[in-house]
């Protein structure tokens, strides 16, 4: 469709306003071809637009109000400049959004305001996010080149631009902040730290309070951010540019020095700068000219504090020793400029030897007074013969020393920048970097001198390198789409350029005249004329003779030519210093073109929304202004010339499917269905091309497309009232028209009402009626107090039952406890017996051995030998003895042979006393013994004897054993592990074991049970070692497990519901009585006897919670990749399309890419199966209900998040999507009977997020209601959700400023927090309940898959 045709009655144009730049009116009537007038309607009544009807300049067509306040210019369908500046103010205004994209620019409005969208949890959210998939932002820039620079192994600029105030500085040291936090360095030096460091002093020393801003940097910057391999910062290194030397010496009216002139000053009192002889800022020369000292809100002696802190943490390398040095030449500086210059008569000056300030300086300096004096006041000129000193008179004594001080600020300024490109240099290779510029834009003042050619000339390099680059994009969108390009016309300002630097250009004469000794602004202007005036960008103003004018490429300008040629050479003499040629600024910019031609560039171009430096005021003329001079308009331009809308397949069918018939409509091919139905809808095949992936479309058509959809649902809307009110009159003119024959009927006489009659069957029926309804209740009454009676009877007995349970429980108590109590005391009196029988043993061996000292010593050692190993033999028979008691129920065969050895113990005892009264005897005749030799073959006969009664017994244990084990097999429920055996067992249970093996799916904990089966055996051998060792080996082994496969979610749900389950058990088997209240008696009596493992216990949980927390994140890395697609992006209510047209950024994704597409379905799927694997393993109800609500935070918190940072997400019909999709997983939680897990409630905060996008908000009570229901939400998310909410169609409105201030001040009160994120990242506490096992160990097999023969059941 062509342009002219969209000019209908009700469309609306923009026309040129003197005040707001343009303004909005509607069309009265179709403009046909011919016409002379455009008649419009404005707000103050009608107009008509003159109209040339040869050739029509018709006004700009606005945009359906649906494209207003997209995240893109480029998105919508007209590209011009009062569309631009439209949706800027909607989006600033109104949304409160200062960052849009126009193309590859990010347009970045100052809000002169704190804004909470800085903090580290919108980094992490922007993190590897592709760039239009979140709101526009800083963070986005900065994630796509650090994403192109590690993907393309390329360098990176982001090129950062705009006036004075308009908030560069804080845009660039946000960009380096977000590397800092993303790219953390693998050094031990935090570079990333020393990067943002650098930012206090390179903000002191390069910038100063300004008309238009407090804290304007008045130089270019350009740090370079360095990457190694794994792209981790490693180093950095600054260049500067256009330092503004001339403010050292001159400030305009209201305007100061740089700051750190009056940090110094502030702190002139303090005992450190004593030795600078300093003054306050209002007495020195330099610091008082602009008539301002002070900053509102500026503490200097605290940022002086910050500054010297900042120096310290770069004082590495030999910073910190010279930072003294430096405010030495910063107070020198000072100092020189109070040395007062007198006029001597004549051309001569002087300056008195006197003069304090002089003596100051040449101190600080160290430099001689007498030759600083003479070559202040003199200069020396070189002759073909003869050199000659000259005095000169006072005011070029004056411009001597400004240019000194000047050029010594300027060469300190260097040095620092120097210092910290050392501090911040690091011995590693780089691999890559990321350059961030941070340069004044265009300026345009009142009065416009050298420094802001200067500037602007930079600019314009820099708008070439930008033009060149847009260009080059659009051709390879042509080439990837396979469409065919034509050439645009494109503003090139080459010209301009060659002006300034060609061949006798402007610098090219600048620096010739400077080289004339008696050059002169005035005769430098007038060659200026002479060569340049034929130039069409080159003007001569009407009213000046000392101004000459430049077309640039924003704008014109006009330069006054004072002072050009002072500052070109800075009026330094070579007796000064050598003199230091500006030349290097061309030189350095050559530099600065030649890098960033180099590296891929991003651009941000920062925009001033009014002077006063007010909170979200808009003033469209300095707006606009800013967007001339920017580039961004000419982004739009050559946009427009082309096929600026574009869409994808998708997006146009499912935004247009209502334009299509249902013959279109059912064809499965839904890229041949677009193409059909726009080759009908739109006849001129021109206005549209079909490329790979998307459709490109003339400016306007989409604006076409839309009215035409608009019309559908319009007559659609007409259709469905025109039958509902049809259908609605019919049945009530039915209703009327039955009424009306009944009447007449009467009136006619076929129907005769007889009143007695009537009123008679009138009381019948009433009395009738109450009869019949006393009959009914008479009924109920009896049926309710029946159901009653029954009903008490039933409770009445269930609570006698109950207190007959609770009374045998307490019988049962009652005989458990006292069972108890005698396992106790048996267990202490077995204690105790062999205590005293150890004692007794020991006091008799001490006697024998007193008894025996007489004999001879061989005797000796085989009695007392014979006598221990016989004692030894009796306390080993004494400990079977009494383990056989602990056994005398459950064996009775073996109790006539327990006897018997109590009897042969008795017996034992008896011939101990014997052997004490045999060897008091001896005792007595261990003098004979020497003379009756024959003695000792008797005494050697009684051994053989003991020797011969201690085999016997042992013969007689044995024969007990076997007694023993010849009986059927009881197990205990334990199994027996030899020590050299844990190897193997940690190796096949633990290490090499698979969770998918077959036994184990018989039953998933068995591994655990047979662990704890083997600490049982270790515990009834009580064998201290053993247990440790085994349980240090188990925790040990499932460590390493868990560290080699911690990324194996099935392996982790495995392990982690066995060492759930060994928790358990411990638990279970400890003996105390809070965990044995479920326990059966058989399992009450396989309690752990000998050690308390509470400590193993502990380390157990620790692991425990630490295999938890490891599973949850591997969930949530599988789950997080199809929250947003499944919760936000795909549409699961079919019918109810929220897609918009999609600006530039959204240019490089393809619907046709083998990318997996993610439902509402594909994540209830994915829990699925995370509950059926979690179920399968065996894992405990209460362990599966805290990780699922786990999962539910995550997937609320990420929707919300994201819903916070998309404005695309936030309307009516996303609300209604993300309900649908909040009660798919509510049902899910129903089947899988999760309800009690309270994970729904998770979901508050974005099920009220939802809620808030459908509910009305135009009213009072709306903003109460909101107030009321929104308690999850603080107020700084329900304002943002308002002023993000945007409209699908032109149905629906927009919330209005004062609406979202009436919620504000109804929300003022409440507290909690004001951040604007969710924390993703937060973890629920976890906790173990415990849950007694039913399972008897000792019914336990061990399968022999497992390739566990080596253990034995006990």
């Amino acid at each position: 469709m062509a342009l002219l045709e969209l000019y209908t009655e009700y469309n609306r144009v923009w026309i040129p306003d003197a005040e707001h730049v343009w303004k909005s009116a509607e069309i009265m009537r179709d403009f046909q071809s011919g016409d002379n007038v455009l008649e419009l309607l404005l707000e103050d009544g009608t107009h008509c637009y003159p109209v040339d009807p040869l050739k029509p300049q018709l006004p700009p067509l606005r945009n359906p109000d649906i494209l207003v306040g997209e995240n893109d210019l480029t998105a919508l369908s007209y590209l011009h400049e009062p569309a631009v500046l439209h949706n800027l103010k909607v989006r600033f205004v109104e949304s409160r959004i200062i960052y849009t994209y126009c193309g590859i620019i990010l347009v970045a409005v100052n809000p002169y305001k704190q804004l909470h969208i800085y903090g580290d949890a919108i980094i992490h959210a922007y993190s590897g996010q592709n760039m239009g998939d979140m709101d526009p932002h800083i963070f986005a820039v900065a994630e796509e080149a650090y994403k192109q620079m590690a993907r393309n192994h390329k360098n990176q600029s982001i090129i950062v631009s705009g006036e004075s105030g308009a908030g560069k500085t804080v845009s660039a040291r946000y960009t380096m902040r977000y590397f800092a936090v993303v790219s953390k360095s693998g050094s031990n030096t935090r570079v990333e730290d020393k990067v943002l460091a650098s930012n206090p002093i390179t903000e002191a020393i390069g910038n100063a309070k300004t008309t238009r801003n407090d804290n304007s940097s008045r130089f270019g910057k350009y740090t370079e951010i360095s990457f190694d391999k794994k792209y981790r910062i490693i180093g950095a290194n600054m260049r500067t540019y256009l330092l503004e030397k001339s403010r050292v010496v001159f400030q305009a009216d209201n305007e100061r020095n740089y700051h750190i002139f009056y940090q110094l000053c502030s702190c002139a009192q303090l005992p450190e700068f004593k030795h600078l002889r300093l003054l306050s800022a209002d007495k020195f020369q330099y610091t008082c000219m602009g008539g301002e000292i002070t900053i509102d809100g500026v503490d200097d002696k605290k940022d002086m504090e910050e500054t010297q802190r900042t120096f310290s943490l770069l004082g590495k390398n030999g910073f910190s020793c010279q930072t003294s040095d430096v405010f030495k030449v910063l107070a020198a500086i000072l100092h020189l400029g109070n040395v007062e210059i007198k006029n001597s008569g004549g051309d001569k000056s002087s300056v008195s030897s006197g003069d304090p300030h002089l003596a100051v300086f040449c101190e600080l300096l160290n430099v001689s007074a007498e030759e600083l004096v003479r070559w202040l006041c003199h200069r020396r000129i070189v002759l073909v013969a003869e050199t000659v000193v000259k005095p000169v008179h006072k005011k070029r004594a004056v411009n001597a020393r400004d240019a000194l001080a000047k050029q010594i600020y300027a060469h300190l300024f260097d040095c620092i920048i120097n210092r910290i490109n050392t501090a911040l240099k690091v011995p590693a290779k780089q691999h890559a970097f990321i350059g961030v510029l941070d340069i004044y834009g265009f300026e345009t003042f009142d009065i416009n001198s050298f420094e802001q050619f200067c500037i602007n000339y930079a600019n314009e390099k820099l708008q070439q390198q930008f033009n060149l680059h847009v260009f080059k994009l659009e051709q390879e969108e042509y080439m990837k789409e396979d469409i065919p390009w034509t050439l645009i016309d494109f503003y090139d300002n080459q010209p301009v350029i060659d002006l300034i630097e060609a061949k006798m250009g402007i610098l090219d004469l600048l620096d010739e005249e400077c080289l004339f000794p008696q050059g002169t602004d005035q005769s430098w202007l007038q060659k200026l004329f002479n060569y340049l005036e034929p130039n069409p960008l080159f003007e001569k103003p009407r009213l000046s003779n000392e101004a000459f004018v430049i077309q640039h490429f924003a704008d014109k300008v006009e330069y006054q030519c004072r002072g050009f040629l002072e500052k070109n050479r800075d009026a330094l003499y070579e007796e000064l210093v050598d003199i230091m040629r500006d030349s290097k600024f061309c030189s350095s910019l050559s530099l600065l073109m030649e890098t960033l031609n180099a590296t891929t560039p991003h651009y941000v171009r920062c925009i001033k929304p009014n002077e006063e430096k007010l909170p979200f005021e808009y003033d469209s003329g300095r707006v606009v202004q800013q967007l001339r001079a920017c580039g961004v308009l000419e982004t739009i331009r050559i946009s427009a010339q082309s096929y600026p809308s574009r869409w994808t397949y998708i997006e146009f069918y499912s935004r247009y499917s209502i334009l299509m018939t249902h013959q279109e409509a059912d064809q499965s091919d839904k890229k041949q269905t677009c193409k059909n139905v726009l080759q009908r809808l739109i006849q001129d095949p021109n206005q549209y091309k079909f490329g790979r992936t998307k459709i490109f479309f003339r400016a306007g058509q989409v604006a076409y497309l839309e009215k035409l959809r608009l019309d559908r649902l319009r007559g659609a809307c007409v259709t469905i009232q025109k039958h509902v009110r049809g259908w609605s009159r019919r049945r009530k003119f039915l209703r009327m028209r039955q009424a009306a024959i009944i009447i007449q009927e009467y009136i006619r006489g076929k129907r005769t009402v007889r009143l007695e009659q009537g009123w008679a069957s009138v009381v019948i029926q009433r009395h009738w009626r109450g009869y019949r309804m006393r009959q009914v209740y008479q009924v109920v009454r009896l049926a309710s107090v029946t159901i009653q009676a029954f009903t008490r009877g039933w409770m009445a007995r269930k609570r006698y039952k109950k207190m007959m349970k609770e009374q045998k429980a307490l019988v049962l108590q009652k005989y458990a406890r006292a069972w108890l109590a005698r396992r106790r005391f048996q267990t202490m009196r077995r204690l105790v017996l062999n205590v005293q029988l150890s004692y007794r043993v020991q006091q008799l061996r001490k006697k024998i051995e007193e008894q025996v000292t007489m004999l001879p010593n061989v005797l000796v050692t085989h009695v007392v030998s014979h006598v221990t190993v016989l004692i030894v033999g009796r306390i080993a028979e004494n400990n079977i003895e009494i383990q056989r008691q602990d056994h005398e129920k459950e064996v009775e065969t073996l109790k006539e042979e327990i006897k018997r050895l109590k009897e042969e113990r008795v017996g034992l005892q008896r011939k101990v006393d014997e052997v004490v009264q045999t060897n008091s005897d001896l005792q007595e005749q261990v003098i004979q013994l020497s003379k009756h030799v024959k003695v000792i073959p008797e005494l050697r006969r009684d051994l053989n004897n003991l020797q011969n009664q201690r085999n016997s017994m042992d013969r007689k244990v044995k024969q007990q054993k076997l007694s023993a084990s010849a009986m059927p097999k009881d197990y205990l429920g334990m199994l027996e592990c030899k020590r050299e055996d844990e190897p193997r067992l940690i190796q096949n249970i633990i290490l090499d074991l698979k969770p998918r093996g077959v036994v184990v799916g018989m039953i998933p904990v068995l591994p655990a049970y047979i662990i704890f089966m083997c600490i049982r055996h270790a515990d009834y051998l009580n064998d201290e070692g053993k247990l440790k060792s085994l349980m240090n080996e188990v925790i040990k082994a499932v460590k390493k497990v868990i560290m080699s496969y911690h990324k194996d979610f099935e392996l982790l749900s495995f392990w982690l519901s066995n060492v759930y389950q060994l928790l358990n058990c411990l638990k279970q088997y400890s003996g105390e009585e809070e965990f044995m209240k479920q326990s059966t008696p058989r399992q009450k009596k396989n309690c752990l006897q000998n050690f308390d493992l509470s400590e193993h216990r502990q380390i157990l949980s620790d692991l425990a919670i630490h295999i938890y927390h490891q599973f949850i994140s591997v969930m949530e890395k599988s789950l997080t990749p199809a929250i947003v697609p499944g919760m936000l992006e795909h549409e699961s209510l079919q019918g109810i399309s929220s897609m918009k047209p999609t600006g530039f950024r959204k240019r490089s994704s393809s619907i046709y890419e083998d990318s997996e597409t993610y439902t509402i379905s594909s994540i209830i799927q994915q829990l699925s199966v995370f509950h059926s694997t979690m179920s399968q393993h065996g894992m405990e109800q209460g362990l599966v209900k805290q990780a699922v609500k786990q999962l539910f935070f995550l997937v609320g918190a990420t929707t919300f998040n994201n819903i916070m940072l998309r404005k695309d997400m936030c309307s009516c019909r996303k609300g209604m999507q993300i309900r649908c999709n909040i009660s798919y997983l509510e049902e899910w939680l129903k089947e899988k009977e999760l309800q009690s897990s309270n994970a729904i409630d998770t979901l508050r905060p974005l099920s009220q997020a939802a809620w808030l996008l459908q509910v009305n908000k135009s009213t009072d009570d709306d903003a109460k209601e909101i107030s009321d229901k929104c308690t999850e939400l603080n107020s700084v998310q329900i304002v943002k959700i308002l002023n993000s909410y945007t409209p699908i169609d032109d149905f629906e409105k927009r919330v209005s400023s004062s609406f979202v201030r009436k919620v504000q001040s109804l929300l003022q009160d409440r507290d909690g927090s004001s951040q604007l994120m969710l924390d993703s990242d937060y973890r629920f506490q976890v906790t173990f309940p415990f849950c007694s096992s039913p399972q008897a160990l000792e019914l336990l097999q061990v399968p022999s898959s497992l390739h566990l023969a080596f253990l034995a059941r006990i």
